[in-house]
């Protein structure tokens, strides 16, 4: 299995954290997990399966948006794959598809739902791309035009969401909300909108990724993760843990879990 990541150009650094890019020539399950930024995914080649909780499959789409979640989700296919994704700040969602990010809450669109016939005609260009740069030029272009037709302004809530990814979720609402000069109710409103989330819940799941990112053969004991990563305890780190990965810590930092195969 191959993953990368790359930049996006300077233009668009405040709406897109990376591209990234997943290919295999095996069957796959991919476990997802909690996340606090959605993202765009095109499925150039071979098409997931959503695995239910009651033991069903059902067919996710070929492109589209994952939005944030506090939930895990299983997607499975039986061939190799490959699949284009552009990992966004949350605050992207209002300026390029002109709704609250808290409409896609735990939410997945495909694209032409969102789009129309734009999304169809995007989901194309990307499926006949060459490579990646080629794709990333395509997507360029459309985050370009879209941006060109909402209004620029942003408010400092978009500021506040980079600085607690950035922080870790480190930082308590009340300071946030006094750092860029707004009541704590103006603020949690305004987050709500712009990020999907509280920024209590939206801080917790910045915390969890700030742990997961440790995942690897050099990983601290839990207990050091835990403190790292700002848990008042490991239990406390445990039951964060357990709810937006579906998994006990030591599992997924075992090296044999499922949720980190595309890490390894």
């Amino acid at each position: 299995m191959q993953y990368q990541t790359i930049p996006p150009s300077a233009r668009f650094r405040g709406i897109v954290r990376f591209y990234w890019a997943l290919e295999s020539d095996q069957p796959y399950t991919h476990h997802s997990l909690a996340d606090m930024c959605p993202e765009l995914l095109f499925h150039y080649h071979g098409v997931f399966d959503e695995l239910l909780s009651n033991g069903k499959r059902d067919a996710s789409f070929s492109a589209g948006v994952h939005g944030q979640s506090q939930s895990t989700r299983k997607f499975h296919i039986d061939s190799g794959f490959g699949i284009f994704g552009v990992y966004l700040y949350p605050q992207a969602i209002p300026l390029l598809f002109n709704i609250p990010t808290s409409e896609l809450t735990n939410q997945m669109p495909d694209l032409s739902t969102l789009l129309a016939g734009t999304g169809r005609q995007l989901e194309e260009k990307i499926a006949l791309a060459v490579n990646h740069q080629q794709r990333i030029d395509i997507l360029e272009d459309f985050l370009e035009q879209r941006l060109t037709k909402q209004d620029n302004v942003q408010p400092p809530v978009f500021q506040a969401i980079r600085t607690i990814i950035e922080t870790q979720g480190m930082l308590s609402v009340k300071q946030l909300a006094q750092d860029h000069y707004l009541s704590t109710r103006q603020f949690e409103r305004q987050f709500r909108q712009y990020a999907g989330f509280t920024p209590k819940m939206f801080s917790r799941i910045a915390r969890f990724h700030a742990a997961i990112r440790l995942y690897g053969p050099n990983a601290p004991s839990l207990t050091q993760i835990a403190l790292d990563c700002g848990y008042y305890d490991q239990s406390h780190f445990i039951h964060d843990f357990r709810e937006f990965s579906g998994e006990h810590p030591k599992a997924f930092f075992s090296g044999s879990s499922g949720a980190t195969a595309w890490m390894d």
